[in-house]
């Protein structure tokens, strides 16, 4: 059986964390003019908090140290290269920036391997030959208990790749375009929504063409998902960019960022206490130098543990 959540997350700690000129064209939610003294050091504390506030909380992390050759700044992201599933399967996805192709590392699907069963591996790398790009659980938000793939195309979300992972994968795809309150499209599906057993974060404005946006709305309440829909100005705070979790007794945690968390209005927050715990951690350097959130940092490791 396909469960939604996991209790084993899988962290990369930075070691040189900072604004990335190559991902910055597509992705708006970097800031240009955050604050560069020591975000390095900043990031790293940040990051340090984080696997804190989840172990406190039960969760199984696995962190891996980045290494300071080749130069990776956004290595704190891992779900954008590499995703895990229950089957054993391990897909490695092909990533439009050159220097973000260098985060794919053997040696840390490696190190899984000591209490995980990887049975396959599958590199879909070779599209960014052809400049198709799908940059993992950033590009798709899976419902893995109703394989469903939901995705905003985008410079990073190529509709040929995504078509080949549902079909490697038994997943339905739904796609859609989004745009940010300037027209700008949105880079990555995880940023306007977040699917959960029982719930769906989503900011429904970010689709412009209504019927898309029908097709999004049903496929999310014929699968009883609750919805909570958020504004662009909580998208913009990373109100979308959250990750439900386990831990380990089974409970579920809804995992996002200090800034994500304080810009939920209360009724959303108390609709979201339903289904999990809300657990929150400040990342502001990294949310503003990375424009990405705490569910980019968590790869979740849905593999199959040895027997």
């Amino acid at each position: 059986m396909n469960t939604q959540s996991t209790s084993h997350i899988l962290m990369i700690r930075p070691v040189n964390f900072g604004f990335n000129e190559e991902t910055a064209g597509s992705n708006a939610f970097q800031d240009r003019n955050a604050a560069k003294d020591d975000v390095n050091e900043k990031a790293q504390r940040e990051f340090d908090r984080m696997v804190n506030t989840l172990c406190s909380n039960g969760v199984d992390v696995t962190v891996i140290d980045d290494t300071h050759e080749p130069y990776t700044p956004d290595s704190i992201f891992p779900n954008n290269w590499v995703s895990f599933h229950g089957d054993g399967g391990v897909f490695l996805y092909p990533m439009q920036a050159e220097n973000r192709r260098l985060e794919r590392r053997e040696d840390i699907i490696a190190k899984l391997e000591d209490n995980f069963a990887v049975k396959h591996i599958i590199d879909l790398s070779r599209f960014e030959v052809e400049g198709k790009f799908l940059e993992g659980t950033g590009s798709m938000v899976l419902d893995r208990e109703n394989k469903i793939a939901y995705a905003c195309l985008s410079p990073r979300t190529d509709r040929d790749v995504l078509n080949l992972f549902c079909e490697q994968t038994g997943y339905t795809p739904v796609c859609f375009d989004a745009a940010d309150e300037k027209g700008q499209a949105i880079y990555h599906t995880n940023v306007l929504m977040c699917v959960g057993s029982q719930f769906a974060v989503i900011c429904l404005d970010s689709i412009p063409n209504p019927h898309e946006k029908i097709v999004v709305k049903e496929s999310l309440l014929s699968t009883q998902k609750e919805i909570i829909d958020i504004s662009f100005a909580q998208m913009n705070q990373f109100a979308g960019n959250m990750l439900e979790v386990k831990n380990a007794e089974g409970e579920n945690l809804i995992v996002m960022s200090k800034n994500a968390f304080n810009a939920l209005l209360e009724e959303q927050k108390t609709a979201l206490e339903q289904y999990g715990k809300l657990v929150y951690s400040d990342i502001n350097t990294i949310e503003t130098n990375g424009g990405g959130s705490a569910r980019c940092m968590m790869a979740e490791v849905h593999l199959p543990g040895i027997t």
